[in-house]
């Protein structure tokens, strides 16, 4: 059998088995294995099918890019990114202890992420709207539905109380917890509770080639549970917080009432008790990946959200309490909540540097991405996605509610601070845009020569030979990748310590020697964040505007879809409202169709994957039992195994998971090009490398116009390796090696019947 994967964006059964009728064979609407009509019955058949396969498709790319509220996944961005980094780790040997160490950074990291999102909607709905706008009269008579919220517009009217206003207003983030809760759990049920095959393995051999193999990888159900309802708890107790505290701060007074009193500092216990408590699950609770982990912890699950939205409730019941003395002037106290984030962030993202690097020099990996540090680099982006997201749509409401710019005070500092950044921080990236810029073009000058030398003896055409060598120097921009992380994490992060500490000093007075000084930087400062302030709100208007259209547009959700393509093929094992791991539903899904037709039919199959196919491909070969895994012959092209989830995950893609997989299974073989962005060689070590690898493949096929090529060949780059000869000589020559009753011995001549590859080695 052939089992046919496809790569990102997807594509149709009809184009991959190159029949317009297809028989869906198992699977449903969402992933499926399909066959040509003719060969639904090919198991019953046999005498029809000797000397050739049974070719099959598997179709997953409505795992992915399916209905239009996929598009909604874009707000859940930097909980994505930071799931990232948690699988960015780099290898290790004999560090358990630092390896969990890392692992439980970047929870926490998550954590943070949660409480901020919730934190930035608590800063709208509460402190802008109910507190400051409804509080303000020039305000609220611009917008007259704050009407019955306004003191002075509604006569002194039941809800005009401050902490009525606010509790009444933290519904909205109340709701937003909501809803990431329950995408979360449906999410949770349809993907991590599908049960991967349960094996008998040796964990201690699993643990040698890579974690991919281990039975409990794909299965996260209990996991996401677990952080699904910490991080619940951690949004309700960061929306009671924002209701209660200020009530509190207010009636410890002097002459205030004792009672009141008394409630406010219990209640305030309390809520430091559940954040001791939900800080206290995220730190303990793990990944269980020796053994298919079906338990789940449903006292936990159900108690811990439960306890966190009864403290929720007494928080509105003791924050709505009347107080005829309490007005509503200034702003909240949220520098001081968005500063400790903030810091606290910060200080996460140091220690998990420190951790990486003690990890990548225990076994060092030459093309580890950032020298071990991707993780951490990563860790700091999603932070300041999460910064720039919560300060864009603060900023942007402030603006909508303060048309003249004089009747609020607006958002807390730090978030105006950190709108300052973006100017500075986009000067660095176009820098490094221009450096990279600089250096594809003379690469490409340097590549016409081996253009010309790769078509000898054929007619010159400058104008082709500079496309080929320009789309050649562009494809190497991923491997530059690294270095435009790493320099735009560490400016993020000292330009955001900047604006930590320009929010901190901004009240204070200079003396004055120093006047003049604090006067030009205070200036730049206030341009830099007027500047910034528009940038933030055009990138969320561009984000709002992306998502609707790709709500109503098809191409635009596929495009999207690619997105989520590579960066939800991890679990769910740092944030539980990432979107859903479509590796989960995949690889099982793989695995247990290889499993099941090697056993039941006794043969050997040849699969082949494309793109992020390839990378499921192997993923669920790892998956099989070792007896299995002999019968299966890989074939991949276009693969980013290396030279992507190699460099940037070395801990499960590393050299060493490589060059065990190509051990494993009876052959491997991998085709790229030079002009590919994406696919590249494995890299292995030793005599593996050339055995899996073959020579660049030729893109464009023919330089100018031949007898057989009458027009223009294109170049093709990423797309369409089936009409390269190549592909059917290696797809030929992995079936005649499986086609034998007895697997053929590896690293032996092929069988006679198949002709040499040009450019591939004798042998496996």
């Amino acid at each position: 059998m052939e089992l046919l994967v496809h790569g990102v964006g997807g594509t149709t059964p009809a184009e991959m088995l190159d029949d317009p009728r297809t028989v869906r064979i198992t699977g449903d609407h969402i992933a499926a294995v399909f066959r040509r009509t003719e060969d639904a019955d090919a198991e019953s058949r046999p005498e029809d099918y000797r000397g050739r396969p049974v070719p099959e498709a598997y179709v997953w790319c409505n795992l992915t890019s399916g209905n239009g509220t996929r598009a909604l996944w874009l707000l859940l961005l930097p909980f994505m990114v930071v799931n990232l980094a948690h699988w960015m780790r780099p290898t290790a040997q004999d560090r358990i202890r630092t390896v969990r160490l890392y692992g439980l950074l970047v929870r926490l990291v998550g954590l943070t992420l949660t409480v901020l999102l919730v934190a930035a909607a608590c800063e709208v709905a509460i402190d802008l709207v109910a507190w400051q706008c409804a509080g303000t009269r020039a305000c609220a008579e611009r917008h007259s539905w704050l009407g019955f919220l306004s003191p002075v517009m509604s006569d002194g009217g039941w809800w005009s109380r401050p902490g009525r206003r606010l509790a009444l207003a933290a519904a909205v983030p109340a709701a937003l917890t909501g809803l990431l809760w329950y995408l979360s759990l449906r999410t949770w049920r349809a993907y991590e509770s599908q049960q991967p095959m349960d094996r008998e393995t040796d964990p201690e051999a699993e643990a040698a080639r890579t974690a991919l193999g281990r039975p409990g990888f794909w299965y996260g159900r209990r996991l996401v549970a677990r952080l699904r309802a910490a991080h619940t708890a951690a949004a309700l107790l960061t929306v009671a917080a924002a209701v209660g505290a200020p009530a509190a701060r207010f009636d410890r007074r002097p002459g205030g009432p004792a009672l009141l009193d008394t409630l406010g500092w219990l209640l305030v216990a309390a809520l430091v008790a559940g954040a001791v408590a939900v800080v206290a699950v995220v730190c303990r609770r793990g990944r269980s990946e020796n053994r298919l982990d079906r338990e789940l912890d449903e006292h936990l699950v159900r108690r811990l959200p439960l306890a966190a939205l009864v403290l929720f409730v007494l928080a509105l019941l003791y924050g709505g309490w009347a107080r005829p003395q309490w007005t509503s002037a200034g702003r909240l106290p949220g520098d001081m909540t968005f500063g400790g984030i903030a810091l606290v962030q910060g200080l996460l993202v140091i220690a998990l540097a420190v951790v990486a690097h003690l990890l990548h020099r225990s076994l060092p990996h030459a093309r580890a991405a950032v020298r071990g540090l991707g993780g951490p680099a990563v860790a700091m982006l999603a932070c300041a996605l999460g910064g720039v997201m919560s300060g864009g749509v603060s900023q942007r409401v402030s603006d909508w509610l303060d048309g003249t710019g004089a009747s609020i005070d607006g958002p807390p500092v730090l978030l105006t601070w950190q709108a300052s950044v973006i100017p500075p921080l986009l000067v660095v990236v176009l820098l490094l845009c221009a450096a990279l810029a600089r250096h594809t073009w003379r690469l490409a000058r340097a590549e016409r020569e081996a253009v010309e030398g790769d078509h000898p003896g054929e007619a010159g055409d400058q104008g082709r030979t500079r496309r080929i060598a320009l789309i050649r120097a562009m494809a190497t921009l991923t491997d530059r990748a690294p270095l435009l992380v790493a320099i735009t994490s560490a400016a993020t992060l000292l330009l955001g310590a900047g604006a930590l500490v320009g929010a901190l000093t901004t009240d204070q007075v200079p003396g004055d020697a120093a006047r003049g000084t604090y006067a030009v930087v205070q200036g730049a400062a206030q341009t830099a964040q007027a500047l910034g302030s528009w940038l933030i709100g055009l990138g969320f208007i561009l984000f709002v505007t992306w998502g609707r259209r790709a709500y109503k547009d098809a191409s635009a959700r596929r495009t999207i879809g690619i997105l989520w393509d590579v960066g939800t093929f991890w679990p769910r094992a740092a944030h539980p409202f990432a979107p859903p791991c479509y590796a989960e539903r995949a690889v099982p899904d793989l695995t247990w169709r290889m499993a099941t037709w090697t056993r039941a039919t006794g043969g050997r199959l040849v699969i082949s994957g494309h793109s992020q196919g390839s990378v499921l491909a192997a993923s669920a070969a790892w998956q099989l039992e070792p007896s299995a895994r002999k019968r299966v012959a890989l074939l991949t092209y276009g693969s980013p195994l290396e030279r992507l989830y190699g460099r940037w995950f070395p801990a499960h893609f590393g050299p060493a998971a490589l060059a065990s997989l190509h051990e494993e299974v009876d052959c491997w073989r991998n085709l790229y090009r030079r002009t590919d962005p994406i696919g590249g060689p494995m890299r292995l070590p030793g005599d593996s490398g050339p055995a899996v690898d073959r020579a660049p493949l030729r893109d464009p096929l023919t330089y100018g116009r031949t007898e057989l090529h009458p027009l223009p060949a294109p170049i093709l780059g990423h797309s369409d390796y089936q009409a390269d000869p190549a592909f059917a000589e290696e797809r030929q020559r992995l079936l005649a090696r499986l086609r034998p009753e007895v697997p053929a011995p590896r690293h032996t001549d092929r069988p006679p019947s198949v002709p040499a590859a040009d450019g591939g080695p004798e042998d496996c």
